[in-house]
């Protein structure tokens, strides 16, 4: 096998990742925990992947089965990752089959435990706000500055709501933050190992449909009627879709930024930061919308004649 060495090494690496779970680690190490079991399916055949894969599900499963299951669960997306990069699709495609794969997983998971578990996400939230209010309140009675962050009944109950609308979003994004991690670190590996994959397309070529500028306007007018409601299932669309969108936009911008500053031809460093900037201050994501609407980029072209 052209890669044995290496690919024992990425199976080392896979469970290290695996029992750093148990450590205070695991909010940095899970957003990496697919990227070796992508490259292990990616550039070895079905059998040798198995043969890489079950020492490092036995050696976990000695110290706890709730390993085991991790694993397994983290494996879906690498596998799916893995599949698009074996079919050289485009990076675009790959990022998406792992985001909607991850989110998949997110929401069969809170299926699961709601229906065999009892699990209730209200209350799992309720309770978690209440007892940072309960500790807060500890604070403040000896600490006069610290009472000043004591949360009332009506504190925990609404940002126990805001917390409950956002949710669908933050999966959304984080699905999309750990798809992007693993693209970005397991491409240049496998390119690396001799094994080619599609990259994204420069920044200064992204671009949106029209479209989501109608999806935009929707999205205002849902929150226009459904946003002052305290129940039902509109506002949390309102409370997601515009947030989501302008999301959408930022990387829009961004890619203006970028494309602005190669027609000009200045450094990257300038296009970095411009992009931070569009990062920092809110409201600057108008900057896409108009770049979508009007052919802003025809038009600097022109002026470069």
């Amino acid at each position: 096998m052209k890669f044995r060495w290496t690919s024992v090494a990425w199976s080392i690496a896979y469970l290290l990742l695996l029992l750093s779970l148990s450590t205070p680690l695991l909010i940095i190490t899970t957003l990496f925990l697919i990227i070796p079991a992508v490259v292990l399916f990616t550039t070895l055949n079905t059998k040798q992947f198995i043969l890489h894969l079950l020492p490092v599900l036995l050696i976990v499963g000695l110290i706890t089965p709730v390993y085991v299951l991790l694993a397994l669960y983290f494996l879906i997306p690498a596998l799916v990752m893995g599949r698009w990069y074996r079919k050289r699709a485009s990076a675009l495609s790959t990022i998406l089959a792992g985001t909607v794969t991850i989110l998949g997983q997110f929401l069969l998971l809170l299926v699961v435990g709601t229906a065999l578990f009892d699990f209730s996400l209200t209350t799992y939230v309720t309770d978690t706000v209440q007892m940072v209010a309960d500790i807060l309140a500890e604070l403040g009675t000896g600490n006069p500055l610290a009472s000043e962050f004591v949360l009332t009944s009506k504190d925990v109950s609404d940002i126990s709501f805001m917390t409950i609308q956002v949710i669908p979003i933050t999966l959304i994004m984080s699905s999309f933050i750990m798809a992007v991690i693993t693209h970005s670190i397991v491409r240049p590996i496998l390119n690396s190992m001799e094994y080619a994959v599609p990259k994204l397309k420069p920044a200064r070529e992204w671009r949106l449909s029209r479209s989501f500028i109608w999806y935009y306007l929707i999205g205002v007018i849902i929150s226009f009627i459904f946003g002052n409601s305290d129940s039902g299932f509109m506002p949390m669309i309102s409370a997601n879709l515009l947030p989501l969108l302008q999301a959408v936009f930022i990387i829009q911008t961004i890619g203006f930024m970028f494309f602005i500053v190669h027609e000009l031809k200045w450094s990257k460093v300038i296009a970095v930061v411009l992009s931070l900037l569009v990062l920092w201050i809110p409201g600057l994501w108008i900057i896409g919308v108009i770049d979508i609407a009007f052919p802003l980029r025809e038009f600097v072209k022109k002026s470069k004649r």
